[in-house]
C-alpha cells in the first residue's frame, strides 16, 4: 500500500475534522490521557508550516502530527502523532514520526526536541531517534505548553505533582550532542512496562489517600 507523508498545506484543512476525531477515539480506547484540539487548531498548524500528514495513493487520510514550538523556539515538541485505525501495523507511525522530526530540525536548527508520552510504541520511537528520558525538569518551564495538558484525563495528578511528574514520561532529543547516535541501552519493553506500571500504583495509591 502506497502511503506518502508530506508537509500540510492548506489543502488539507478538510481533513481537520477527521483528525481531531481520530485522535480522540484512539484514546478513549486506550484509556490513556490525551490533550484534545479543536479543527481551528489543527488548521492553524497547517496554515504555519508546522504539521505532517500521511495519504494514501487515494488521498484518504492515514496519518498526522504536528509541531509546536516554545521559549523563543528553544524547544519544539511533536504532538497529535496518531494513525488511523485503517492503516496501523504498517509502520507508518515511525514513518510520520522520523519525517516530523528532520523537518523540525531543518526549521527549528537550534531546538531542542521534546515529548511526554503514556505510549511505549511512540518511547521507542523516540528513543530509536535519539531521544533520550529526562525528568520535566529539563523540558520547557512555558506555562503554556502545561496548559494544554488541562484537557487530559491525569491534568490533576500532574498538578498535585506541583508540574515535576505524571504518568506520562518525558523525552529529551538535544542537536548540540552527537546526532542520531544509537541509544547506549536499547529500548526494553519489558522494562518500561514494569515502571509505568509502579508509577500507575504509586500515583494511584496517593490519590487516594
Amino acid at each position: 500500500m502506497r502511503i506518502s507523508v508530506v508537509i500540510a498545506q492548506e489543502e488539507h484543512f478538510k481533513y481537520a475534522q477527521e483528525i481531531c476525531d481520530t485522535i480522540e477515539n484512539s484514546a478513549l480506547l486506550r484509556g490513556t490521557g490525551i490533550a484534545k484540539r479543536t479543527p481551528d487548531y489543527i488548521k492553524k498548524k497547517i496554515a504555519n508550516g508546522d504539521a505532517v500528514i500521511a495519504l494514501d495513493k487515494n488521498g484518504v487520510f492515514a496519518g498526522f502530527c504536528y509541531i509546536e514550538s516554545w521559549q523563543d523556539s528553544n524547544y519544539v515538541a511533536h504532538s497529535g502523532l496518531i494513525v488511523h485505525p485503517d492503516y496501523r501495523q504498517l509502520g507508518l507511525a515511525k514513518k510520520i514520526k522520523s519525517f516530523v522530526f528532520d523537518y523540525s530540525l531543518k526549521k527549528y536548527p537550534n531546538a531542542k526536541v521534546f515529548g511526554i508520552t503514556t505510549g511505549l510504541a511512540v518511547m521507542k520511537i523516540n528513543s530509536d531517534l535519539g531521544y533520550k528520558p529526562v525528568t520535566f525538569s529539563e523540558l520547557t518551564s512555558d506555562p503554556k505548553f502545561w496548559a494544554g495538558c488541562q484537557t487530559c484525563t491525569n491534568f490533576e495528578i500532574l498538578k498535585s505533582k506541583d508540574y515535576k511528574m505524571c504518568l506520562c514520561t518525558g523525552m529529551l532529543y538535544d542537536p548540540k550532542e552527537k546526532p542520531k547516535d544509537p541509544p547506549k541501552h536499547p529500548f526494553n519493553v519489558r522494562i518500561w512496562n514494569r515502571l509505568k506500571a509502579i508509577k500507575e500504583a504509586l500515583f494511584l495509591e496517593n490519590k487516594e489517600k
